[in-house]
């Protein structure tokens, strides 16, 4: 997905000036008034194109650290603010019942790079493994780069966003984090930004998962190129859900116009498919639609961990499902005795949803993290229509920021401006009243001559 860009602020011409008059004797109460008003202007004038033409104050690198760029590049600062998909999460709330201890994440994607310091100690490296052909080409005939054996390499971006979604750290300067901060990411590099992932390599990669431990497997596929039914594929699934491993799958980004369509491996039964919701928990417009999708999950404007440091935004079901991913890496270490299916159960028993019942948008609603926590009752594994529908109360958790925001120095400055403009309105007013009593006095003086 190509990064967004920001356009960059233009200035305003500056008031043109206007001509002077000729020099005419008059009392020294006009002239004071005239000077008055002239510098009042002169001042507004000054401070209004000052204002208009000089550029927001760039963040002073600290400890020379880049500062968060919208531009997605990697490395890129760090994101100063909590994320809005955090903030709807009481995270210490959540995080006194489970922070995902001891649970094994597998994230089949494009790799999962270590040198961002969330991720440094969130990544199993000797379990990792890279399952890309060996010697690509490009159609030129020019090497194409595979990336270590391991997995830690994502030339890409993907896998590295995932993860980070799933397990990232804290750290100090960021309010973002892993909903399941103590889990353990195992890289699989599965797929390229070229494609050479297909459903033999895919089956492949949840069976090495199941090898090496995995509780939870993390699939975000795009479905640009959507994976077609493959007996092997579901077979792979199969046996990873009857190792009690829960197995969560983007739903797909071709939902615009109304598209309903089943991709895979989302559509496989046992799969929990993930939709993607924005800040009104509804369905984001891109979203894929269809019966087979299990539960919603914030999907847009998600900020995230990049290669070599830093984070930056992406949009897309492939970020919505390692929020589940990661709910489930929370229940997996509550419940260690619970199945698959159950853990299922419960995270789309949970959910927060409006109608009484599934329907083919956000399946059985966008997941609650904290009641899905936090309600320790053992779920059937299916969710029941007629329980647990009223419509959880959202948590609205006070931001947190570490240092100002380039909307809170937007907001100050513009503080500024209006307080500015009322002073000048007020000193322009009484400049109009001196000038008119200066008036008065001169008819007076020159009747009186």
């Amino acid at each position: 997905m190509a990064p967004r860009t920001t356009p960059a602020p233009h200035g305003t011409p500056a008031p043109h000036g206007t001509s002077r008059r000729s020099a005419t004797w008059r009392p020294v109460a006009w002239r004071s008034a005239t000077w008055a008003l002239r510098t009042t202007l002169a001042t507004a004038a000054l401070l209004t194109t000052a204002t208009t033409l000089a550029p927001p104050a760039a963040a002073a690198p600290e400890g020379g650290k880049l500062p968060y760029s919208d531009q997605c590049a990697f490395p890129n600062g760090d994101y100063p603010g909590r994320p809005w998909s955090l903030q709807r999460v009481l995270l210490d709330e959540l995080w006194s019942r489970s922070k995902g201890k001891g649970v094994r994440v597998a994230v089949i994607d494009t790799g999962v790079d270590v040198k961002n310091p969330q991720l440094a100690h969130a990544v199993d490296v000797k379990a990792g493994i890279n399952l890309l052909p060996k010697n690509l080409k490009e159609e030129d005939g020019d090497p194409i780069e595979r990336g270590n054996e391991n997995g830690t390499t994502d030339t890409v971006g993907h896998g590295t966003k995932v993860a980070g979604i799933i397990a990232a750290r804290p750290l100090e300067g960021t309010g973002f984090v892993g909903l399941a901060p103590e889990a353990t990411i195992i890289p699989i590099q599965q797929n390229d930004a070229e494609g050479h992932g297909d459903t033999k390599s895919l089956a492949r990669a949840i069976r090495y998962a199941a090898q090496a431990g995995a509780g939870v497997i993390n699939i975000s596929q795009d479905t640009s190129n959507a994976l077609k039914p493959s007996p092997d594929l579901e077979k792979a699934i199969d046996e990873a859900l009857a190792r009690k491993i829960v197995v969560v799958a983007s739903a797909g980004n071709d939902g615009l116009g109304g598209n309903v369509k089943e991709t895979y491996p989302a559509s496989y039964e046992g799969v929990l498919a993930v939709a993607a919701s924005d800040r009104n928990n509804e369905r984001a417009s891109f979203s894929q639609s269809g019966d087979f999708v299990g539960v919603a999950a914030p999907g847009v404007d998600m900020i995230s961990t990049v290669p070599q440091g830093g984070h930056c935004s992406d949009n897309g079901t492939s970020f919505s499902a390692p929020y589940v991913a990661g709910v489930a890496a929370l229940l997996k270490a509550r419940h260690p005795d619970w199945t698959a299916r159950e853990i299922v159960a419960q995270i789309e028993q949970t959910a927060e949803r409006t109608i009484a019942g599934h329907d083919r948008l956000v399946g059985w609603g966008v997941v609650d993290p904290v009641r899905a926590v936090t309600e320790d009752d053992r779920p059937i594994e299916s969710p029941r229509p007629e329980g647990g529908l009223g419509k959880a109360e959202a948590p609205s958790p006070a931001k947190f920021q570490i240092g100002e925001t380039p909307d809170e120095r937007n907001t100050r400055l513009a503080t500024y401006v209006t307080v500015a403009a009322a002073v000048l309105v007020a000193g322009l007013t009484g400049t109009a009243v001196a000038i008119r009593d200066a008036r008065k006095r001169s008819r007076r003086l020159a009747g009186a001559g």
